[in-house]
């Protein structure tokens, strides 16, 4: 009765109008959630914003929050803009993490100036590399880099259980299953509260700008996501692009992970990604691969996240329940994305439009 039609004609004004009716929508839809909990919504969402801009430090925590997923989602656009489905970013987070923990844990007397630049490196390496495993199947056996990138994550995070429970323990836990803290020459510094990779994330942002969209290998990258048989037409050596592309995809994946243990936790765990990997494909997607919106929409979703946190505490509510309503505002927005990119028609309604065009 129903079918799914391609919009071709929406304008700006209207693609706007759609989301703040999303917006509106999911504000409304969990206020009656709030209500039915015994809380005031006006008073949750005042809350939420005042656990995010409050206090300088709920601010800084939010930005704090904003990094790993501007980072990661910078690293899924590349390989987005070609039509492979980096689901893995997950893991290349960990990988990242699991290589910087490394010299931080066995190369302690390193000073601070060779320690973080080779961090730094070993993060991006080991990323890159876990990213160029899945896209050497797909380019050479035509794998489904979907689900192959999907169960690289759980490889990682149970390489790092074992390294935690086993070989990397720190005997003076006392039996806990955890790894020591790392050493200050192996701790980000901090510039202005936080730690300095929100520098390195500003400078990456205008990087992959320009890389996408002022040089040869950005246009590459967009004609193989367009269509392949074009780029290879076009004289393109699409696996060599792909390959490439996906090192770099998962080396700013693997950043993050140095970030997080270097810059935020100081030590190393299964928990390290937290889930930030699976979000930041939310967030490339609704940012429509754009390095610059990524920005904006990445910080409002760690102002949501900060806001959750804070709501908790405030009005003692379960973790279960601000999770839920965060939901309910993503599947609102994430609902917006469709309609402004299909409409519903009816089936005569289609069948008409199919014999006016063959007349």
């Amino acid at each position: 009765m129903v079918r799914i039609v391609k919009r071709t004609d929406l304008t700006k004004r209207q693609s706007v109008m759609f989301r703040l009716l999303a917006i509106l929508g999911a504000l409304l839809a969990a206020g009656i959630f709030i209500l039915f909990l015994g809380f005031n919504p006006f008073r949750v969402y005042l809350s939420m914003l005042d656990g995010s801009f409050g206090s300088l430090y709920r601010f800084k925590e939010s930005i704090i929050q904003a990094i790993p997923l501007i980072v990661s989602s910078l690293g899924i656009s590349i390989a987005f803009r070609m039509k492979f489905w980096n689901i893995g970013a997950e893991g290349q987070i960990i990988m990242g993490a699991f290589a910087a923990s490394y010299f931080a844990l066995y190369w302690s007397n390193l000073p601070v100036y060779v320690m973080l630049p080779l961090m730094f490196l070993a993060s991006a390496a080991a990323g890159g590399i876990w990213a160029l495993i899945p896209a050497i199947f797909k380019a050479q056996f035509g794998t489904n880099e979907t689900l192959f990138t999907l169960m690289m994550n759980y490889i990682a995070q149970k390489i790092i259980v074992y390294v935690q429970y086993g070989p990397w323990k720190d005997p003076k836990a006392l039996g806990a299953g955890k790894i020591a803290l790392f050493g200050d020459n192996a701790a980000l510094p901090e510039v202005f509260g936080i730690h300095i990779g929100w520098i390195i994330t500003v400078v990456l942002v205008v990087l992959v700008y320009i890389f996408i969209n002022k040089t040869k290998r950005g246009y590459e990258i967009q004609v193989i996501g367009e269509s392949e048989n074009t780029a290879r037409y076009a004289g393109m050596n699409v696996k060599k692009i792909i390959l490439s592309s996906l090192i770099l995809s998962g080396a700013l994946c693997g950043l993050v992970g140095m970030f997080q243990v270097s810059g935020v936790n100081h030590t190393l765990s299964y928990q390290v990604a937290n889930g930030v990997g699976f979000t930041a494909i939310i967030t490339t997607w609704l940012a429509g691969l754009s390095a610059p919106v990524i920005v904006i929409v990445c910080f409002l979703f760690a102002v949501l996240q900060q806001g959750g946190t804070f709501i908790q505490t405030a009005f003692s509510i379960h973790s279960s329940a601000a999770q839920l309503i965060q939901g309910m505002i993503l599947f609102f927005v994430l609902g917006s994305e469709f309609f402004i990119q299909y409409k519903l028609v009816l089936k005569q309604k289609t069948d008409k439009l199919i014999k006016k065009e063959a007349a």
